[in-house]
């Protein structure tokens, strides 16, 4: 912490940050969230810090997902339920197959953001600022909805207080209740070939709960039956807004950015002499980082001590973001050098990034089998590394979206078309979101029985 306070980062070079044309509006807006009420709390931040420790040493896996860019347009109480709802299954799939406990991190009430390949984009000759997510402009191209305004943080703010508000009322309130775990289904998702599959896990686990109610254990008795904890996420990209958001904890003295539980650092921000990296280093949420092809040894490590220099387990978690084509030449030599280094991190896979194609139908898309194969990889290298697949970094949605092609309900490129809705990057849907949920399940059996054996 030395030499750090919330405004350090100015002090660094700011890449993917919007060009305020009022740079005098900015900064008054800037100061008047500075007076808003935190929408997380400290408290809850060392909770899942701690969760995440378990992560680190294999007693628990790390499930993070939602959209990749939430929208003001699609605001909408049934959206936040849905991808929430599906989040559950993907969890409670995960737990059945590794008995270990799963810590669930939406990209969600927060995650308007997003970086962009170039500072402008051009359409017909017109030639306009790239969108950069709700909170900076709109995805309409014009020339007025495309303009920088900073009061969107504002407007920003407020749906994540509301969204993060109906999260807590769906954890606690009885929607997460396990005895609800057959009325998860989507109606689409019900129709999905792995619908069949789910229902027996939710069979299963029905026959546990009715055994452990005959023995006295029952919601009632056990609150963690008919609750769950859940924890937000976003790329910590416009430092004027988590700025504003920094406060001290009372209890501590600690710095932590009320805007959401986890933050991370995107693969375009995370350089040598970054100012992202200046700002995360000084908040105590648990913090992740994106590792694309172009991330050697030596900068990871040196991103590691930079992030934490206590080596605190659950502090840090590398989001490795290569693609199918990639991991087998890129991730086993990072991993070698944290586990030589004995850096206590999480190594979480982010199959979504590194797989982005353009469809013969002109749209962006990712192919499902392309996002199953980075999985299997990833899994692969750690085993072969000693070292283990801790978590899974999804764009997802509860909605049913063509984005992505392929998986059991067979997306084609004509069928993209059909219900092509995001904002930004392409999606993967519930069904496609559960399948994945089975693939990473019969991958954490497969580490759970090796372990058995191996004792």
């Amino acid at each position: 912490m030395k030499n750090w306070t919330p405004d350090s980062w100015r002090q660094a070079e700011a890449r993917q940050m919007p060009a305020w044309p009022d740079a005098a509006k900015a900064a008054a807006v800037e100061a008047e969230m500075k007076s808003f009420p935190p929408l997380v709390f400290a408290g809850e931040a060392r909770e899942l810090k701690s969760q995440l420790s378990e992560v680190v040493f294999g007693r628990a896996f790390l499930l993070q997902g939602g959209d990749c860019a939430e929208s003001f347009a699609e605001f909408h109480p049934n959206n936040i339920r849905d991808t929430f709802r599906v989040l559950l299954q993907m969890a409670v799939t995960l737990t059945f197959a590794s008995h270990m406990p799963v810590v669930k991190v939406g990209r969600m009430a927060g995650q308007f953001a997003k970086p962009r390949s170039s500072d402008v984009e051009e359409m017909g000759g017109v030639s306009l600022p790239s969108y950069r997510g709700d909170i900076v402009n709109d995805i309409n191209f014009e020339a007025a909805a495309r303009m920088p305004d900073p009061e969107r943080q504002k407007r920003a703010y407020m749906q994540a207080a509301a969204t993060l508000n109906l999260l807590r009322a769906f954890a606690t309130g009885g929607y997460a209740n396990l005895h609800q775990v057959h009325k998860w289904n989507l109606d689409f998702v019900a129709r999905s070939p792995w619908a069949e599959r789910y229902a027996e896990v939710a069979s299963r686990i029905g026959e546990a709960l009715s055994f452990m109610e005959a023995c006295g254990i029952s919601p009632e008795t056990v609150p963690q039956l008919k609750g769950t904890q859940f924890y937000t996420s976003h790329e910590a990209l416009l430092l004027g807004y988590e700025e504003a958001m920094t406060r001290q904890d009372s209890l501590t003295g600690d710095w932590v950015d009320t805007s959401a539980h986890m933050l991370w650092i995107g693969d375009r921000t995370r350089f040598p002499g970054s100012a992202h990296v200046e700002f995360l280093r000084g908040v105590m949420n648990p913090v992740g980082v994106k590792c694309g092809p172009s991330l050697k040894a030596d900068d990871l490590l040196r991103l590691i001590d930079e992030l934490n220099p206590t080596n605190e387990a659950g502090r840090l978690t590398l989001i490795s973001r290569f693609g199918a084509d990639n991991v087998e030449a890129h991730l086993p030599a990072l991993v070698r050098a944290v586990q030589r280094e004995g850096r206590h991190v999480i190594w979480s896979c982010d199959p979504m990034h590194g797989n982005t194609v353009k469809s013969s139908s002109g749209y962006k898309t990712r192919p499902f089998d392309r996002i199953l194969a980075e999985v299997r990889q990833v899994f692969a290298v750690h085993r072969g590394e000693g070292s283990h697949a801790g978590g899974i970094h999804i764009e997802m949605t509860g909605q049913n979206v063509t984005e992505c092609t392929g998986g059991a309900i067979c997306v084609t490129d004509e069928g993209l078309a059909d219900r092509y809705h995001t904002h930004c990057d392409p999606r993967l849907n519930a069904s496609q979101s559960l399948e994945l949920a089975f693939l990473i399940a019969e991958e954490l059996a497969a580490d759970r029985r090796r372990l058995q054996q191996a004792a």
